[in-house]
């Protein structure tokens, strides 16, 4: 009903490769007669301070105890924006291992690329441009690319910031047709984090709790697919 008989990207765990997603492919198969899904992205564990995560050992925690700073392993809340930043470092087959010197580093290093963001409009113009950034895009899209390389793309763009700051100190030249593109896509990206808030977050998970008192699995999925495809269910001040 909301996937059709194929889709293109299907994610999950690798814990779910088998038997989950074999009989997935088995039985989409078997009544469409062909495969239902093009590309299998299986992420590998998220591990915090060294150890698998496990509610029997205590050592687990919940995706708004971290944003909020509501827990005994980190000594603040950090901003969905950085949570999202320390998961793009690791590539998304890989173990990613989060604690509080993690997070912390990462913050830093997330404001730190915030902050050349916001030099842009502060570099002056030239006639000609030292700087070569078509090359620098193509290095960005190599990498997502190379099986979502998230990894390399985040080194591209710290090499964006170190030419920023050249730029602002005037060791490098820029034209203003680069200059203005970077400063239209800085924008936007400035406006896709500032949306991406706790409180978008609370009530997501706010409506995933309600439906689960829906009695059946289809009932749980007319109530919270909706609300992901098109925003229904979020209330305005949340988006």
């Amino acid at each position: 009903k909301y996937l059709g008989e194929t889709f293109d990207i299907h994610g999950g765990g690798l814990d779910l490769k088998f038997p989950h997603h074999e009989c997935e492919v088995a039985q989409g198969t078997a009544c469409n007669g062909v495969a239902p899904v093009k590309y299998w992205m299986h992420a590998n564990m998220l591990t915090m301070n060294g150890l698998r995560m496990s509610k029997s050992t205590g050592n687990y925690i919940l995706p708004m105890e971290l944003l909020e700073g509501k827990n005994d392993f980190f000594e603040k809340e950090f901003n969905p924006s950085v949570v999202r930043f320390c998961f793009m470092q690791a590539h998304y087959r890989g173990v990613l291992d989060i604690s509080n010197e993690a997070m912390m580093a990462n913050e830093k290093g997330y404001n730190r690329l915030m902050e050349a963001i916001t030099l842009l409009s502060k570099i002056e113009i030239n006639t000609t441009s030292s700087v070569d950034i078509a090359s620098w895009k193509k290095a960005c899209y190599d990498a997502m690319n190379d099986d979502f390389n998230t990894t390399i793309l985040m080194a591209q763009l710290f090499e964006a910031v170190k030419i920023i700051n050249l730029l602002k100190e005037k060791k490098e030249t820029i034209i203003p047709e680069l200059l203005q593109n970077k400063l239209d896509k800085s924008v936007d990206l400035n406006k896709k984090f500032n949306e991406f808030s706790p409180y978008k977050q609370r009530e997501f998970i706010e409506h995933i709790t309600s439906a689960k008192q829906e009695k059946t699995q289809l009932a749980r999925l007319e109530k919270v697919i909706p609300m992901i495809l098109e925003g229904k269910g979020l209330n305005d001040k949340y988006r």
